[in-house]
């Protein structure tokens, strides 16, 4: 009989929706809650679950070392979770799917850049309004770079990360869970909107982590 097979984002064991599901009230007690259930598959439903080595892997090593969970969580994570590294030269991508992923990216990079114009034009009105009160720009240095630029730039970097990441699997662990996915037939398991998005243009079986179960 075929086994069922699941890769796994790091999302599939962070996500807050993930781990609330399970009953947990912080991100170790979730993981390890998922990982358990993951032990239960694999040993009594014959499911293995993967994760892309080593960019998820490390992921979820860092979330576990900077929320200081047990070493047992990693233990699970070594022990249940197989780490795989995709073949990146044997996977196939049609060209239908690259022409729609390089056009979206081209309406991205566009907002991208709409999003810079405005910030541009906003500092430079506010610049203008300060020194209509008589002091000369360099004078008001100081404020310029503390109240308007600094808190202007913040703003920017909000909104240009939002533009181009929202629904977006442009970083390396998405592509490492399509490429293992293609080549074991398995469901992505991801919080991501863009992996999401990008496994049902792929004819991947794509689940959100709160709604995965084992």
């Amino acid at each position: 009989m075929l086994r069922q097979r699941f890769v796994l984002d790091t999302t599939a064991l962070t996500d807050s929706l993930a781990w609330e599901s399970e009953g947990a009230t912080n991100i170790c007690e979730g993981m390890n809650a998922i990982l358990d259930r993951v032990a239960q598959g694999r040993l009594h439903l014959g499911i293995s679950c993967y994760i892309p080595y080593p960019s998820v892997y490390n992921e979820i090593k860092d979330f576990s070392r900077h929320n200081n969970c047990e070493t047992r969580v990693m233990g699970k994570v070594d022990t249940w979770l197989v780490k795989k590294s995709p073949d990146r030269y044997k996977v196939k991508v049609p060209s239908k799917i690259f022409y729609e992923y390089v056009d979206y990216m081209r309406s991205r990079i566009n907002k991208g850049m709409n999003i810079s114009e405005e910030a541009i034009w906003e500092s430079v009105s506010r610049c203008i309004s300060l020194s209509e009160n008589g002091t000369g720009l360099k004078d008001m240095e100081d404020e310029i770079e503390r109240d308007i630029v600094g808190s202007i730039i913040r703003k920017f970097r909000e909104k240009y990360r939002a533009a181009l990441r929202y629904g977006n699997p442009g970083q390396r662990p998405g592509y490492r869970c399509f490429a293992i996915g293609e080549r074991l037939d398995a469901a992505v398991i991801s919080q991501d909107l863009g992996i999401q998005r990008w496994a049902e243009q792929l004819a991947f079986a794509s689940w959100s982590p709160d709604l995965f179960r084992l």
